[in-house]
């Protein structure tokens, strides 16, 4: 067996936005650009010694889908510098750094950025198939007179052919995120109290990291469209409260518990991981932070309790790293929403989930507050889809290298039914 290993040598972000806010000029490409960018300057790294960019990305642009190759065209990157793009919902920046890094350890490639991005201002609106299908004779200039009135009359009733607002809903169930999770929130026993108290927490936690300079180092300041810089993350609230977050009204069902509040707003934002064989870091002089010990990958029934794949992931990736939950220093969880970390939470810890789902006689374990996003998550820094990944992987790799902590245990949630985990270890 090889006994290449890919290290972890850094990280950058853009700044975190609320959609249709700072970055509404910034495509996902732009945003891509910008992390990347950030990345190559603060690491001094040399264009000649990068090998390919794999990125990661949900709302991917129609037009120039493979994000990865189109960032490594804009900055001007070496021809040979390749290019590709992997999806897999909000795992997708996380599979993209793991993708990069088995490439590394099969002997692909010595210099790998990966990571992701996500503009959910520019979706594209997509028209009814009805419409694509009726108009394809005149898109392709081969429509006569008749076609033309043809056309006209396929468009009635007017209310199917009108463009449709997108939105965050399995494509098999139908079912909004929020309201899988409200119903998952409902299922676990999670109260609405409890919920709110970890989403400020998270406030809290970002804030206190923000104020401290700890994330100095991971964001780099982005050029708006309008000549404005935004230098950091603008949806953190330091100064919310429990009581502040107990006044806002339910939005996924009347008598719910998850609010704008204890979910996940909708953002812009862009984030890579510069990733190297450990023999080629050493060349190059660059110190490691961390490795990638493991990582899994999961599948479960997006009609039963479609974001629970964490509860199955983690436990699969602590196995394949021989480590226990007791053993590791950090875990770090995406937040999509507060009722969904709770009940990973609570499956972790119960007897009766770990013989039902995991094929074991006891529970995973407890996981202490005090080490479980302890620099804040999703819910204060916001989601940029496909860009959380590789957000969670730099922050704590980071922490290993500056606290001298050996282990950080990652789990994702994400739509379709997928779980996503990874054990980082400190070189």
């Amino acid at each position: 067996m090889s006994t290449r290993r890919a290290v972890i040598v850094g990280g950058a972000r853009t700044p975190f936005v609320r959609a249709f806010a700072e970055f509404l000029k910034l495509d996902t490409i732009a945003l891509g650009c910008a992390a990347v960018r950030g990345l190559i300057e603060r690491q001094n790294l040399s264009h000649k010694d990068l090998d390919a960019i794999v990125w990661g990305g949900v709302i991917l642009p129609g037009l120039s889908p493979n994000v990865g190759r189109e960032i490594a065209l804009d900055l001007r990157l070496p021809a040979s510098v390749e290019g590709m793009t992997v999806t897999r919902a909000c795992a997708s920046g996380l599979q993209a750094i793991t993708t990069a890094a088995a490439a590394i350890e099969r002997g692909d490639a010595d210099v790998i950025i990966a990571g992701g991005s996500d503009s959910t201002s520019n979706a594209e609106i997509k028209l009814p198939q009805k419409v694509v299908h009726a108009a394809a004779p005149l898109a392709f200039g081969k429509a006569t007179p008749g076609d033309v009135l043809g056309l006209l009359a396929q468009m009635m009733p007017i209310t199917e052919v009108l463009p449709r607002m997108p939105k965050i809903a399995e494509r098999s169930t139908g079912q909004v995120m929020g309201e899988a999770a409200e119903e998952m929130a409902r299922r676990n026993e999670i109260p609405r109290a409890a919920q709110d108290e970890l989403a400020a927490r998270s406030h809290h936690r970002a804030a206190a990291a923000i104020a401290s300079g700890r994330l100095a180092g991971e964001v780099v300041p982005v050029k708006t469209g309008d000549g404005k810089w935004v230098h950091g993350d603008t949806i953190v609230r330091g100064d919310t409260s429990v009581e502040k977050l107990a006044k806002l009204r339910p939005v996924f069902a009347k008598d719910g518990t998850l609010t704008a509040g204890n979910s996940t707003p909708l953002t812009d934002g862009a984030s890579a991981v510069l990733l190297m064989s450990e023999d080629k870091a050493k060349a190059l002089g660059y110190t490691p932070l961390a490795r990638l010990a493991s990582w899994s990958y999961v599948g479960v029934d997006p009609g039963d309790q479609l974001l629970m794949g964490p509860a199955i992931a983690m436990p699969k990736a602590l196995d394949r790293a021989g480590k226990t939950l007791g053993e590791i220093d950090l875990v770090d969880i995406h937040e999509a929403f507060a009722a969904q970390v709770l009940c990973v939470l609570k499956m972790l810890g119960s007897t009766a989930f770990a013989r039902a789902r995991l094929g074991r006689d006891a529970a995973v374990g407890e996981v202490d507050p005090a080490r479980l996003n302890v620099h804040g998550g999703s819910i204060a820094f916001g989601h940029p889809f496909g860009a959380t990944g590789a957000r969670m992987v730099t922050t704590m790799a980071n922490e290993l290298a500056a606290t001298g902590k050996r282990t950080a245990l990652l789990g994702i949630c994400a739509a379709g039914g997928l779980g996503a985990a990874a054990v980082l270890e400190r070189v």
